[in-house]
């Protein structure tokens, strides 16, 4: 709900800008009726507008929501409740605050204020004589000077001039048959739901504004002008101020209305502005249809539910802590790091990758800072390379294109051990006359030096390793691997499930012909696996009670392995039960993208109930 306010509020926003900045002082007055209402409506209906179609514009990697995996009963709504029980906890309940409170306690207070409002006009049509001037109802107000409308009713006080009733009925007949009260009465509804909300009162007074506008426009043709000015000026009445009525004397916009009705028509050429509404609506589309628009929610009991990715600095910490919490649990004060330095070999590491070798660096590194600040030997410059290290990537989009630089591939490719040669090169299938001289020359190096046996090649995206002889010498009849390797993670290696061509499943679903039937079957499969091989004795065994909610993020790689599982959970052990678990899933039918094998993130809640 929250997600959805700031969205409504940040979309009305800007269309107020656009509205603001480029019309407001234009003399199409229909086209920013239409505009105010549009935009109004579009800001509340686009936060859930999600097109599928949308979702493979947005250059980002996407997560497949699972559906939620519950293992054993979950807190079961019992069918039938004793008396005595009910009584009982009726006594006992307790009142727990909540915001939503506050928000239907407004709601009702606006409802109580507009209810007032139209009970108030329905009194003046009662207790006031009423005529009818063609298809206009005219109320006549008794020792009254006030002049407004309200549907196909037109108020005017007994005290209004009789030279000026003609200019106030052709005025108000404008509002009555353009039927402005409707506008009017919409935001008046916005009001009671939005409450809160300051943008929707400022959408209401602009279109008392424009409405006023249009009817002027339209009135003084219909008589003289420099007398409809005079009516204008020479006003000094007090008018019902009832937000969703036309009134004609409101002081505070005569003003503003004169100068209107005095400026020439606006050049045709200027309504390419309204033209502006469609890429802002274009990328309010992109950004609601997006699966990366909330990061998570909390729900109503506190639990965190994960809707994406972590955050590289997310990560980073979590494995930070881990590190720490190892080194602290340890009584040898050893820490086995394999787990944090992947392969040399690889050239583009994967977020999770990436946030391992940052957490690693940073407690190494911290322990170097600590061992010189009780040395005394901790200098301001050792302070700020350390502050440095830390941010060196702030997302992994920066180390992405890092990656692509030729610093990266230079210090990748000068980082030369076991006898194993590297280059980095833009495409693996079409390598520039550069980058095959570059080739040979390292060839024929290893040709000449029996230190040297082996070439890695890279684009990031595929690796070819040519073994030319063993390490002592002896020769192999030419390159041995010539592999695309799913260890080396490329830029463009997941594909997003909205464009999909073939998804991911198990076997035993590719029986089934529709789409929908295989995603289903898919889930299930993996639901049932999750429920006979999680260990829900593990959450008891650590004290835990209540319900506990796991979220799991990992992939199904090229060849249908589970890779790169993540978890997040009250408990580390509970996390690390989830990866075991997710781990172990038998190997699946890899997705396909235009015939090709490709990396899927998926996304999996698990929730369980640990019974007291």
């Amino acid at each position: 709900m929250l997600h959805y306010i700031f969205q409504t509020i940040a979309f009305q926003l800007f269309f107020l800008i656009i509205y603001d900045v480029f019309l407001k002082k234009e003399t199409f007055f229909n086209w920013n009726r239409i505009y105010l209402l549009l935009t109004a409506m579009a800001s509340i209906i686009l936060p859930f507008v999600k097109l599928e179609s949308m979702r493979a514009i947005v250059p980002q990697d996407f997560v497949i929501r699972l559906p939620e995996v519950i293992i054993g009963d979950v807190a079961p709504i019992p069918q039938a409740i004793p008396v005595e029980a009910a009584t009982q906890a009726i006594n006992t309940a307790q009142f727990v605050w909540s915001w939503d409170y506050l928000l239907y306690l407004g709601m009702i207070v606006a409802t109580i204020i507009l209810l007032f409002k139209i009970i108030k006009i329905s009194r003046l049509i009662q207790k006031n004589p009423k005529r009818w001037y063609g298809d206009l109802l005219v109320v006549h107000l008794m020792k009254s000077n006030s002049a407004f409308s309200f549907f196909h009713y037109v108020f005017i006080g007994e005290y209004v001039r009789a030279e000026e009733r003609d200019a106030i009925l052709a005025h108000e007949s404008v509002h009555v048959h353009q039927k402005h009260t409707l506008d009017l009465m919409l935001f008046e509804v916005f009001r009671i739901v939005f409450w809160f909300n300051p943008l929707v009162y400022m959408y209401q007074n602009r279109m008392t504004i424009l409405h006023e506008y249009i009817a002027d426009a339209k009135a003084v043709k219909k008589g003289d002008k420099a007398q409809y000015y005079q009516n204008l000026l020479s006003q000094v009445f007090h008018t019902q101020q009832i937000s969703f009525t036309n009134t004609f004397y409101k002081q505070s916009l005569i003003k503003k209305r004169i100068v209107m009705l005095s400026k020439s028509k606006s050049n045709r050429i200027r309504l390419l502005r309204y033209a502006l509404i469609i890429p802002m609506v274009f990328g309010m589309m992109m950004y609601t249809s997006s699966y990366g628009q909330v990061k998570q929610d909390i729900n109503k009991s506190g639990e965190e539910t994960i809707g994406q990715q972590y955050t590289l600095k997310e990560l980073t910490e979590k494995y930070y802590q881990e590190l720490l919490d190892s080194n602290k649990n340890k009584n040898n004060g050893k820490w086995n790091f394999d787990n944090f330095l992947p392969s040399t070999e690889q050239y583009a590491y994967t977020l999770d990758e990436v946030a391992r070798i940052q957490a690693y660096l940073k407690y190494i590194s911290g322990k170097v800072m600590e061992n010189k600040r009780k040395n005394g030997t901790l200098t301001q410059k050792d302070v700020n390379e350390f502050e440095k290290g830390l941010n060196k990537y702030n997302t992994y989009q920066d180390y992405l294109e890092y990656q692509k630089t030729d610093e990266a591939k230079s210090i990748w490719e000068s980082n030369t051990r076991d006898g194993i040669l590297r280059m980095v090169v833009n495409d693996m299938k079409n390598l520039t006359p550069e980058e095959q001289k570059k080739q040979e020359e390292k060839i024929n190096l290893i040709e000449r030096d029996d230190f040297f046996h082996s070439l890695l090649i890279t684009d990031g995206k595929t690796t070819t390793r040519m073994e030319f002889h063993s390490i002592d010498g002896k020769e192999i009849p030419g390159p041995t691997k010539n592999k695309e390797s799913d260890d080396m993670k490329s830029y463009e290696n997941e594909v997003p499930f909205s464009v999909i061509d073939e998804v991911p499943t198990f076997t035993e679903c590719t029986s089934l012909e529709n789409v929908e039937e295989i995603k289903t079957c898919t889930s299930n499969k993996i639901a049932e696996f999750v429920n006979i091989n999680f260990n829900t004795n593990l959450s008891k065994d650590l004290g835990l009670k209540g319900r506990q909610r796991i979220n799991v993020l990992f992939k199904i790689g090229k060849d249908g392995i589970i890779i790169d599982v993540q978890a997040r959970a009250p408990h580390p052990d509970l996390e690390a039960e989830a990866i075991r678990v997710i781990k172990s899933l038998p190997q699946m039918i890899s997705g396909k993208q235009k015939g090709k094998n490709v990396v899927v993130p998926y996304s999996l809640p698990i929730l369980f109930e640990v019974n007291e």
